[in-house]
Order: structure tokens, then C-alpha cells, then sequence
């Protein structure tokens, strides 16, 4: 692996002009596909398997039509105090109201409250509802604009008039502006890291040219291959981290080695042979991570993982090859100012932030361990109380209209009246259809926790019916989970009873449906990941106990950052400090992302520090030396990785969507954990402890396991390379090509 990693290098090194014109190419290639290409769908959200998505299909197959993803819009008014909303003058008001919502170039319906009893009963609350024509994406300005005018004149007769439903959801857009802070920050990092421009800007470059490739090639495969705009979204985050560490990876390798006073084309072939096998397992492992999200069973979700998975392969490709060619144009830009002043390359010191660091675990290796063991034990405590589930406007700032309109509709209607059941009626097979829906309805509506039951509704065939059901507590309250639970369980008897069948979906049910698969999905997913990866680590370490420690390492810093995660947003603690003002369930695919990403970030840290630490032991050093070795050259590049990665995701915790902050927050709190506890800290530490044993590996599985020289051995013992020239002495320039 090394060698060829090592020609790979040098002849990206020699051929520099033909291998960014190679990149330029495709760049321009994908571009233009990409514009060609027909627009990404709105892909439905969907989960085969699941009792709430197999009631949504029957309902699209009995109903046709009546399932259409328009966006709708609940408009709440609220009488002034002491008032009702019958009163003469505030339902002209209301009715007025209703009118001018009507008259939209994009409205389909609205529906009156008064006609549709759509009124509390103590008369102070009612709401209408607007159903549109497009989905909320294909909303246009003009569209919302005249949503607001509405509003503002309804509220100008003095009501209260909040505005919640689909039509609301902006898009976002404040990922392009958090990805934006991210490049400024690691472009800061980078520069106090390596102290050269250039040196910063590559890894930049590189990174932003990998995702217009990958980005490109998504946008132009959607249409063919059934992409939604939310494919990419994963894709373009990962590929900008992993493109940046990569790049750096390599940069720092080569700058090491132009310290030795090796050529420019010599340094660049060792930096790719070495930190180049690095960057292939590391991206090796992200791959298994992304692609295993298959496992979960959420076709969007495999999507978005296979996606990623090839932005992360791109960034390896750019590693290996488009970095090497732009050092080749600039051989010296990326060196120290102080080596570009003096003209001439020095040895690296021996001692750095890095060494202190290593010896004074090595000095105290236990306390170390278990200080780390027990501080991120800790942490994942709070874990074991985790609730999964989906968030809704009630989690929003009461800032926003959506969260107003949720609170006066609770208020005026109960709790449960923002997360009604639906539940689909097949009686196809029923003696009576009429019969048995109202035996089924009856029988729902004297369970405990129900507050009301509508009218059925039929379809044309009149063997399916649908109605709603209002529960009497909130959507996210684990007593309306259990009213699920609870209505479904009713279900034999009234099969047995009436011949006919029912299913339980809407809102609060799918949501409660997805959390259910999604914690069951996350063991196997974490069997199948953290699997692969070790015999993966397998292979490239030579080494039994290495990837063990490695794989529990990582799921110590997942729990213990999920943990936070229900410190914060589940249990409230320290929720005021991040502007989170309504604590509940944790976001149902939270776990899955974590695992996905964290594991992806964990490992490229892992192997990068442990193969240095590897590559010194194998050219004869000491275990203790050896770990010492290895912070000397990594210590300080993995630091840049990860405060790089955690300041992108911490500025998503700036942003005013409760499940952003959260995300933002547990990626950042995993890689802070992760990268400083685990990898800096338990990392040496067990390896301290360990000594030999570290790298011991039965005779057997040695001789099964294929051989990669991750470490570069062979390059030390290849023919014909180019010894380094002596610290102090300018080795020669190229020639140019």
C-alpha cells in the first residue's frame, strides 16, 4: 500500500499540470451535468414497515388524492380578554379574515371556523385552515406575503392571530451561512497551526473543490437515481471535514518531511505513502459508517449515507492526488515563514506540545485512564433516560407565530388537539362497513386518555373510513405514546368482533413509530459499524487489542455525548445558556447521526495518531518512545482536526431551530470528547499500560490477514531512495514542467 501510495505521489507530483486539468474537467463536467440535469424531488418522507406508513398507503389507495402534500396553514384567533370570538365584531373580523386568505393565486381551500365548528368551547379560541395548492418548497414570496397581509388586518381589528402549519417552514438556508463560519474558523486554525498562508488555504481549496465535485455529481444523478434535495445535505458536511483533515493529513506530512531535507518530490512520495495510507483506512472507515445507515431501514437515510459515503471517497481521491499536484506548484509556500526566510530547511525540534503531553500521561498512565473512564461514565449516565421522539413547533421560541399558535391552541383546545390521531377503517372485508366503523369508533372513544372522536369519513367504495382522534395529552408526552400502544392493543378484539381491521397513523403516531424503529435499528447498526471497523483496524494496526480499544473508546464518547445531549435538551439543565426554551424528546434520528458521523471523525483521529505511533514501533522503537513519537508528529494535527470540526458545529447551536442547536450541539460535544478525552488522553494512557501487548496478534490471524504497510516499512527499505539531505543544506528545486 505504501509503495504504491508512494508512486501515486510522485507522479501527481511530476504530472501536476495534467492531474488538475484531470480535476478541472471533471469539475466542469459534473458542473454542467448538474444544470442539465432535471431538478432533485421533494422526496416523501417514508419508513416501509411501520404500522403508520402502511395506514398512509392504504389511505392513498382507498382515498385517491385526499393524501396530497399541499402545504396547509392553521390561522388561530384569540379573542381580546373578557371577549369571545362570536361576538359581532370580531367574527366579521374573522370571516373578513377568511375572505382575503381565499383569494391567494395559490390557496386550493379554507375553512371557515364557524362553519366547521372549529371553535373552543369556552368561545374564546378558533382557527382556520388554509390548504395550498404546491407543497411548502414551491411556496412563492408572493404566496407568503399575502398569508402575512392577511393576518396583519385580522390582528389590526384587534385579535390575537397566530399562523402555524406546514406553509410556515422557510427552507432554512442558515446551513450555508454556518458552513461559511466553519471554513473562516478552520482557516484561522490553520494558519496559527502551520504559520503559512499557503499551508492554510490548501486544505481549504482542496476541501471546497472536493464538494463541488461531489455536490455536483449529486445534483446531476438525482433525477436518475431518485434523490431528494435533503440527499446532499450529509454529503456536503462530511465532505467538507473529512476533505479538510485529509488535506491536512498530507500537508503535514509533507512539511515533516521537507524538515529531513528531503527533495520536494521525494517529501511529497513519503508524505502520500504514509499519510496517504493513513487517509485511505481513515476514509475506509467513514465509508463502512455511512453506508451501514442501510441497516436503519429509512430509504431517505441510505440514500443520504451513500451519498456522503461518495463525497467521502472524492475527498481521499483529492488527497492523493490534487494535493501532491498543487505542491508541486508550490513546493515551498507551505513551509514555515521561518524556513522560507532562512531559504533553507531544518530539522523539526524534538520537543513539542505534543511530547510534554505524551510523557506526562506516560508518567501517570492509570489515574489518566480511569479519570477519563470515569469523567465520560459520567456523562452517559443521563443516557439510560433517553426519550426519542420528534419535535415540533412546541420545542420552537415563543418568538416565532408557529410557537404561539401551538400555545393558544392547547390553551383553547387541550393539549392533544396539535397531535390528533388518524385512524383508517378497512372494513373490506366486514359484514357491515357502517357497522363495524362505528363499533371500532365507539370502542376507541372510551379509552382512557381519549377526549374526542370525529365523524367517520368515507371513501367512494364505502368499505374504508377514516376518522381522528383528539388524546388528552401532548403530542410529545409519553402518555400519548402509551394511548398508541394502548388503541392498537384493542385491535384483535375488534377484528374479532366486527370483521373489520384499523391502523393508528397521523403526526404523532408516525412520529412515535420512527422513534420505536430507530432505537431498535441503532444496536444492530452499531454491531454492524463498530464490526467492520475493528477488522478493518484489524489490518491496518496488526494488532488484537488496538482496535478493541478503539471501538470502545469511540462508543464511550458517543453515550457520554448523547448523554449531554439529554442533560440539555431532555432534562433542561443548562437549556437557558444555548437558548433552548422548551426542553422534550430527543430528535428520533439523533442517535443515528451521531453514531454515523462521530465514528466517521473518531476513526480518521484514530488512525492517523496510532499509525504514527505504529509506524515509530515498527522502526524499532520502544512502546513508551513510540507513543511519544507519535503525539510529536500528530499531536498537534489531530488538535487542528477537531477544533476545526467542533467550531462548524457549534455554530449551529446559534441557530433559532431547536433540532439544529441539537444537532450542532452533540457533534460538537462527540468531537470535543472524543478528540481530547479518548484519543489524547485514553488513547496513550491503555497503550502506556499495555506495552508490547499493545501490538501483540495471534500467529494465526497474522498469517490470515492480508498485509498493508500502513507505516511506510517498505519505503524505508526501498531501493534506491533518495537519503535525506543533511539539516541545514537546500536540497535541489524540480525542474519545471
Amino acid at each position: 500500500m505504501a509503495t504504491f501510495l508512494y508512486r501515486v505521489g510522485r507522479l501527481a507530483f511530476r504530472r501536476r499540470w495534467y492531474v488538475a486539468l484531470v480535476w478541472a474537467a471533471v469539475l466542469a463536467a459534473v458542473g454542467l451535468g448538474a444544470l442539465k440535469a432535471p431538478g432533485a424531488s421533494d422526496e416523501e418522507f417514508s419508513m416501509p414497515g411501520i404500522e403508520s406508513q402502511q395506514a398512509f398507503d392504504l389511505m392513498e389507495q382507498r382515498f385517491p388524492g385526499a393524501t396530497a402534500d399541499g402545504a396547509t396553514a392553521r390561522v388561530v384567533f384569540v379573542a381580546p380578554d373578557g371577549q369571545k370570538v362570536t361576538a359581532v365584531e370580531n367574527k366579521e373580523a374573522i370571516e373578513a379574515a377568511v375572505a382575503e386568505l381565499g383569494d391567494g393565486s395559490q390557496v386550493g381551500s379554507v375553512v371557515d371556523p364557524f362553519q366547521a365548528k372549529a371553535v373552543s368551547k369556552d368561545g374564546t379560541t378558533a382557527y382556520a385552515t388554509v390548504t395550498y395548492k404546491v407543497s411548502a418548497n414551491d411556496l412563492t414570496d408572493a404566496g407568503r406575503s399575502h398569508l402575512d397581509k392577511a393576518v396583519d388586518e385580522a390582528r389590526d381589528s384587534g385579535l390575537t392571530v397566530e399562523v402555524g402549519g406546514s406553509a410556515m417552514e422557510d427552507g432554512g438556508g442558515a446551513g450555508g451561512m454556518a458552513e461559511a463560519i466553519g471554513i473562516a474558523i478552520a482557516a484561522v486554525v490553520l494558519l496559527v497551526t502551520f504559520g503559512s498562508l499557503a499551508a492554510a488555504g490548501l486544505p481549504l481549496l482542496t476541501a471546497v473543490i472536493g464538494v463541488g465535485v461531489s455536490m455536483a455529481t449529486i445534483l446531476a444523478l438525482a433525477d436518475a437515481l431518485g434523490l431528494s434535495t435533503t440527499t446532499g445535505t450529509l454529503a456536503m458536511m462530511l465532505g467538507l471535514a473529512v476533505g479538510i483533515d485529509y488535506a491536512l493529513f498530507v500537508v503535514s506530512r509533507y512539511r515533516e518531511e521537507r524538515g529531513k531535507g528531503r527533495t520536494p518530490e521525494e517529501a511529497i512520495g513519503m508524505a502520500v505513502g504514509t499519510a496517504g495510507s493513513a487517509v485511505v483506512f481513515a476514509g475506509l472507515t467513514v465509508v463502512i459508517a455511512l453506508a451501514g445507515l442501510a441497516v436503519v431501514g429509512i430509504p431517505m437515510l441510505t440514500k443520504m449515507g451513500l451519498a456522503a459515503a461518495g463525497a467521502v471517497v472524492v475527498a481521499v481521491f483529492i488527497a492523493l492526488t490534487l494535493v501532491p499536484a498543487f505542491l508541486g506548484f508550490w513546493p515551498n509556500a507551505v513551509l514555515s515563514r521561518k524556513a522560507r526566510k532562512k531559504g533553507r530547511i531544518e530539522e523539526t525540534a524534538g520537543d513539542n506540545g505534543g511530547t510534554r503531553w505524551a510523557r506526562f500521561v506516560l508518567r501517570r498512565p492509570l489515574p489518566v485512564l480511569l479519570l477519563g473512564v470515569v469523567g465520560l461514565g459520567a456523562l452517559a449516565v443521563p443516557m439510560t433516560q433517553l426519550q426519542l421522539g420528534m419535535p415540533g413547533d412546541e420545542a420552537k421560541s415563543t418568538s416565532t407565530t408557529e410557537r404561539r399558535a401551538y400555545d393558544a391552541l392547547a390553551e383553547g383546545f387541550g393539549p392533544g388537539f396539535n397531535g390528533p390521531l388518524t385512524v383508517v377503517v378497512d372494513a373490506e372485508k366486514g359484514k357491515d362497513p357502517k357497522d363495524a366503523v362505528s363499533a371500532i369508533s365507539e370502542e376507541i372513544g372510551g379509552t382512557k386518555g381519549v377526549v374526542s372522536v370525529s365523524p367517520a369519513r368515507f371513501n367512494e367504495a364505502g368499505d374504508t373510513a377514516v376518522f381522528s382522534v383528539v388524546p388528552s395529552t401532548a403530542p410529545t408526552d409519553e402518555k400519548t405514546k402509551d394511548l398508541v400502544t394502548v388503541i392498537r392493543g384493542e385491535r384483535p378484539g375488534v377484528e374479532a368482533e366486527t370483521g373489520a381491521t384499523f391502523e393508528v397513523t397521523g403526526t404523532t403516531a408516525l412520529n412515535i413509530d420512527i422513534s420505536d424503529k430507530v432505537q431498535a435499528a441503532l444496536v444492530p447498526y452499531l454491531v454492524v459499524v463498530v464490526g467492520l471497523a475493528i477488522v478493518l483496524l484489524l489490518v491496518v494496526f496488526r494488532s488484537l487489542l488496538v482496535p478493541l480499544k478503539a471501538a470502545l473508546g469511540f462508543l464511550l464518547s458517543v453515550l457520554a455525548s448523547l448523554g449531554a445531549v439529554v442533560v440539555v435538551f431532555q432534562q433542561g439543565h443548562g437549556a437557558e445558556l444555548l437558548g433552548v426554551e422548551q426542553t422534550g424528546p430527543i430528535m428520533s434520528l439523533m442517535p443515528i447521526f451521531l453514531v454515523g458521523i462521530v465514528f466517521g471523525l473518531a476513526m480518521d483521529y484514530e488512525v492517523f495518531l496510532v499509525s504514527r505511533m505504529r509506524e515509530a514501533y515498527v522502526h524499532g522503537e520502544s512502546p513508551r518512545q513510540a507513543v511519544t513519537s507519535g503525539f510529536r508528529h500528530s499531536a498537534r494535527v489531530v488538535v487542528a482536526a477537531a477544533l476545526i470540526m467542533i467550531a462548524v458545529f457549534a455554530g449551529f447551536i446559534g441557530e433559532s431551530d431547536s433540532m439544529i442547536k441539537m444537532i450542532g450541539f452533540g457533534l460538537a460535544s462527540a468531537v470535543l470528547l472524543d478528540a481530547f478525552v479518548v484519543r489524547m488522553a485514553i488513547v496513550p494512557a491503555v497503550l502506556a499500560l499495555l506495552g508490547h501487548r499493545a501490538w501483540w496478534l495471534p500467529k494465526w490471524l497474522d498469517r490470515i490477514l492480508p498485509r498493508v504497510d500502513v507505516e511506510g516499512e517498505a519505503l524505508s527499505r526501498r531501493p534506491g531512495t533518495p537519503e535525506p539531505v543533511p539539516a541545514g543544506v537546500e536540497p535541489a528545486e524540480p525542474a519545471r514542467t
